[in-house]
């Protein structure tokens, strides 16, 4: 991957982070103007200016891992019985 590629993070409990090279566009093609090589999409959905975050998230309690939710969480698996 070279510094000029886009990479998208998604944040716990927060947005996805784009950094690098990319363009945000419409559902028609056009380009929305960010103006930055850093950004923050909304994934809670309650933004006022989707698809940027705001930070409602915060306000909202917005919960999502960050980490891709496809794969088992290691920490939710059965817990042994303790016997004593």
């Amino acid at each position: 991957m070279s510094d000029d590629d886009a990479t998208i993070t998604p944040y716990r409990d927060g947005p996805y982070i784009v950094r690098g090279n990319f363009t945000v566009m419409d559902q028609d093609g056009n380009p929305i103007q960010t103006h930055r090589k850093t950004i923050a999409l909304c994934r809670c959905g309650k933004s006022q200016i989707r698809p940027f975050c705001d930070g409602t998230h915060k306000l909202v309690g917005f919960r999502a891992a960050g980490r891709d939710e496809r794969l088992p969480d290691v920490d939710e698996g059965p817990q042994p019985r303790v016997s004593g």
